[in-house]
């Protein structure tokens, strides 16, 4: 006998579930039972009455976030055990070593925890919820990541202000679940960062460009480096130990610009080859002379949030790389990114081919790049991923 609400589906609308894609959207459903709030734990099953699993109940289009195929309790021994596997497979794969204490511990569905997000910054775990059960469960999951054998966790900080929906009057408040402020400074491959998870963007730091940041080290030396939307500076922190020439960091915030600084001072202190520019990213690319960057990197913020989105988003992403393809220099690499999810890898490569050949010039893909291991998409899900890069070399 279930130990939760029941939800039962309209005819044929079990199919995704068979097919274990984590998601039931509201259209789909058929009964709802009586008394059930936002956020309570539900079983699924179809018209026939199969069970099909058990996840969180929200508002809103998608409606289930499936947790288990079967009708388990979702309770303090499970987010202990998929927390667990979750940090196995990072400690079994090598993103968690001696030189990279900064890692994604939880990606959501990409690790059977839909609606959850937890990064690492070496005593401290950033909790996000996306799903109003999620928020529900933050003190058990907490309790579950200082417990973590090995992994060191002794600090958690809840930072879920902007990412739960906010028809569900849930009010959150960023704060410390379990322990104090124990200092910012990360490590990863060896370089030390400072996150600031109290204010920053996301969760202080994205941890989803470690792979593609040691690539561009490899391509840096003797260039001159331009970084758009620096934010914390993390592309040029690496060009600075690959080799570049000069390092020119750009962002729209100050306060981004102020941290890129000090990440910089962090790693090469007194080291004159950067400098960096609080100006609008647009501008300066327009302003800036003709093969004056042998290597620039265009990683904007999420141009399309939302499906409706998508057509502005991919003229801006036209836009900005056109301008990009026009002044860099001879021979460039372009490294280019979208972490839009409603942007599809195929949308993005259209919107950057098309800004290639409005500069009428010789391009070719040395890399197609995606989202690092420590953000696995889930085989039954694929949109989880999210992240699409490409380096160029321009003529």
């Amino acid at each position: 006998m279930t130990r939760y609400k029941n939800i039962t589906l309209r005819k044929g609308k079990e199919e995704s579930l068979l097919r274990f894609h984590p998601w039931v959207f509201s259209g789909a459903i058929d009964i709802l039972p009586d008394g059930l709030e936002e956020g309570d734990t539900v079983t699924v099953t179809a018209s026939d009455g199969r069970l099909l699993g058990t996840g969180h109940f929200q508002i809103g289009s998608i409606a289930v976030r499936m947790l288990s195929s079967a009708d388990e309790p979702i309770d303090e021994p499970f987010y202990a055990s998929r927390l667990r596997q979750a940090w196995i497979m990072r400690k079994t794969i090598g993103v968690i070593r001696p030189d990279t204490d900064a890692y994604r511990l939880v990606h959501g569905e990409g690790d059977f925890l839909p609606g959850l997000v937890v990064d690492v910054y070496g005593p401290t775990a950033v909790v996000q919820a996306h799903s109003p059960a999620m928020h529900f469960a933050r003190d058990i999951i907490a309790r579950a990541l200082v417990s973590l054998p090995e992994a060191g966790i002794s600090n958690v900080y809840y930072k879920s202000e902007t990412t739960l929906p906010f028809k569900a009057r849930l009010d959150p408040q960023n704060d410390y679940i379990i322990g104090a402020y124990a200092g910012n400074v990360a490590t990863e491959n060896g370089l030390k960062f400072h996150v600031d998870w109290l204010k920053g963007q996301k969760t202080g730091f994205f941890v989803d460009q470690r792979d593609n940041r040691a690539l561009l080290e490899r391509y840096s030396a003797g260039r001159r480096v331009l970084n758009m939307f620096c934010y914390t500076g993390g592309f040029s922190v690496y060009a600075m130990r690959g080799g570049a020439l000069s390092v020119d960091s750009v962002d729209s915030s100050a306060k981004a610009v102020t941290l890129t600084d000090a990440n910089i001072h962090l790693n090469f202190p007194d080291d004159t080859r950067h400098r960096s520019h609080a100006e609008d990213a647009f501008k300066f690319l327009t302003d800036m002379p003709h093969g004056a960057y042998d290597l620039i990197v265009l990683d904007p913020p999420a141009f399309a949030k939302h499906r409706s989105a998508i057509r502005n988003a991919l003229r801006g992403y036209q836009r900005i790389n056109a301008k990009a393809f026009a002044k860099i220099a001879l021979g460039g690499i372009l490294f280019t990114f979208s972490c839009s999810q409603a942007i599809t890898r195929e949308q993005f490569r259209l919107a950057v081919f098309s800004a290639a050949a409005e500069s009428r010039r010789k391009v070719r893909i040395l890399h197609q790049l995606t989202q690092p291991a420590d953000h696995p998409v889930n085989i039954y899900h694929p949109e989880g991923e999210y992240l699409k890069g490409l380096i160029l070399y321009v003529e």
